[in-house]
């Protein structure tokens, strides 16, 4: 995808704004990162135009802007629904940016921008359908065919993390035990979210064990050949892996490439690869679950990347 004009990569999390610039090597490169005004839609736009201001040079007149955000984007509308930041509410990313701005903007999932950065340029690459599947203080998803991002109705597609389908029985070393369907803030009870995330795993092993502990602190337990993280992680790979696995059976990915933190924990992904081996209709030769290779900055290149698409679309 080479190109004269740089693009503008802006990443808006839950604490803070990044921004970086694509280049015309297809290099991303971070150039700034602020805390960012969550409950104001002036100071939000105003922060964006400075930061942008500040860092000129890196850019041109027409640079396009691609924008990886949290929350679900309308692609009618580009309205943020489900989003942990309020400054957003009723308001046209796209457009309104745009307008502010004097630019092109492209606004995506942040899920779904790594998923493509994946499948273009990392751990997804060569494969015809990838699922990038978030395993973050939550659980989030995206899909690509094709090299193309899946959108689908509303903008929900790959929203595995939600829905009434954790089990509410789980095998631990022979024992059959039985978990409560949890309350989800999304309105439903029963979500993956409640115990498949960062948090979820804390979840899990306060229920499973009326002792709380960090996700971190599980994990070093669990390597460490601790008896009750050994259960919450035994439990915690038969709840994620089979709902991951039925997501792989419905859309045919031949590659999932995990996004999040827990994607950096390489002896968890690989059991749970083993885990949705035996529940896929077809186990394969090659791995399915694989960390993904742009963990922390692949919501960016993804949006950098679907910004090229479009150009060359038009």
């Amino acid at each position: 995808m080479r190109r004269q004009s740089a693009v503008i990569c802006l990443d808006l999390g839950g604490s803070f704004i990044k921004l970086g610039v694509m280049n015309a090597q297809d290099q991303l490169i971070l150039l700034d990162q602020h805390k960012i005004p969550a409950t104001s839609w002036d100071d939000f736009t105003a922060l964006v135009r400075r930061m942008i201001a500040q860092h000129h040079l890196q850019f041109t007149a027409s640079s396009a802007v691609a924008i990886s955000t949290a929350g679900i984007v309308a692609p009618e509308t580009g309205e943020i629904f489900a989003s942990n930041i309020p400054a957003f509410h009723q308001h046209s990313l796209a457009n309104e940016l745009g307008a502010l701005l004097q630019r092109r903007v492209i606004v995506h999932n942040d899920a779904d921008c790594f998923t493509l950065a994946e499948a273009l340029a990392g751990a997804g690459k060569g494969h015809k359908v990838v699922f990038g599947a978030i395993l973050g203080s939550g659980v989030g998803g995206g899909l690509v065919a094709d090299g193309r991002i899946i959108t689908g109705q509303n903008g929900l597609t790959g929203e595995w993390g939600h829905g009434p389908i954790t089990l509410t029985e789980v095998e631990i070393d022979g024992v059959t035990r039985r978990l409560p369907r949890k309350a989800c803030p999304c309105g439903q009870k029963g979500c993956l979210d409640s115990y498949g995330g960062a948090r979820g795993l804390e979840n899990l092993h306060q229920t499973l064990h009326d002792r709380t502990a960090s996700s971190v602190e599980i994990i070093e337990c669990w390597q460490q050949q601790d008896a009750l993280a050994q259960q919450t992680v035994q439990a915690w790979l038969q709840i994620v892996g089979q709902p991951l696995a039925y997501t792989i059976n419905i859309t045919g990915a031949s590659r999932v490439a995990v996004g999040g933190g827990l994607a950096s924990v390489a002896p968890l992904i690989a059991a749970l690869d083993e885990v949705v081996q035996g529940y896929v209709l077809r186990r394969t030769a090659h791995r399915l679950v694989v960390p993904g290779e742009f963990a922390h900055h692949g919501g960016m290149m993804g949006a950098a990347l679907l910004a090229l698409q479009n150009t060359h679309s038009l």
